[in-house]
């Protein structure tokens, strides 16, 4: 595996089947931000500034989004192989172990991570992973996925997208300000991001099972949290089912689903709380 830096602050990692990007903001202990579905980097744009005052923050766009490259023709994304990405970028930056803010997907892959190299994660706040299979209407969840599949596959990206987000029960949490230039250029990015997601996400993202037993026995810290906006969603329900396996009290963070980009300054501010108390 060898790093490529691009510039000042962004940079490419070759590991096996891509080329993962990424961007490197501030000093301090590693602060590795996770985002989620179709989203990229871009997602945190507005909160990793604010937590580069006191953390090296390093926010990536997971395999086959945006500008994290696949080596070759899409596949069915695969958690453990989005965990060896994590793990092998946390090696690249140092050899100590890293905080994770994984959201929504990249809470799973946060979880998956944490119990499959617990050496080298300090904490993990995994915020709102869509664990389905935890919940139990399950099977039912199970359905919904495939029936988005299925739309994307008849009749397009825009469609599916809109079954998706009534599925999750998203459309809660509001933007308490205009989002950055960053996080603009994301959300276009996001939009090229749609099938690939659909395609090869949806279902084995939302079908991941957390290995809790592999959670408990290593030495990580877990923070579960939930949306203070987003209460009774699918990813807010599998975020709680998620704390009760593992015997946590879930944190709640300012805003819904999204609220580190709905409200960047106030979800800072209960992150830096929560980590001062993990750490």
């Amino acid at each position: 595996m060898s790093t490529t830096f691009v510039n000042a602050n962004s940079a490419t990692l070759k590991v096996p089947g891509a080329k993962i990007y990424y961007e490197v903001q501030g000093d301090g202990p590693v602060l590795l931000m996770i985002p989620g579905g179709p989203a990229d980097a871009g997602a945190f744009g507005d909160l990793a500034p604010l937590m580069a005052e006191r953390y090296k923050t390093v926010r990536y766009d997971p395999r086959g989004n945006s500008r994290s490259v696949l080596g070759g023709p899409p596949q069915d994304q695969d958690m453990d192989e989005h965990g060896d990405d994590a793990a092998a970028l946390i090696a690249a930056l140092g050899d100590q172990p890293a905080i994770v803010l994984g959201s929504s997907g990249g809470a799973q892959i946060g979880l998956n991570l944490a119990a499959r190299y617990p050496k080298r994660v300090r904490v993990l706040v995994a915020h709102e992973p869509p664990c389905l299979q935890l919940l139990p209407d399950a099977e039912v969840h199970r359905r919904n996925a495939q029936e988005v599949l299925e739309v994307f596959r008849t009749s397009g990206a825009g469609p599916a997208m809109q079954k998706f987000a009534a599925m999750a029960g998203l459309g809660g949490g509001t933007q308490k300000k205009p989002p950055s230039p960053s996080m603009q250029e994301s959300f276009s990015r996001m939009q090229g991001n749609f099938a690939f997601f659909l395609a090869h996400g949806v279902m084995p993202i939302g079908l991941y099972t957390p290995d809790i037993s592999a959670l408990a026995a290593s030495k990580v810290r877990v923070v579960v949290g939930v949306g203070a906006e987003s209460e009774g969603q699918l990813a807010w329900r599998s975020a709680m089912a998620l704390a009760m396996r593992m015997g946590l009290t879930p944190v709640t963070f300012p805003g819904g689903h999204g609220g580190y980009g709905e409200e960047p300054g106030p979800f800072a501010r209960k992150l830096e709380e929560v980590l001062t108390t993990a750490i």
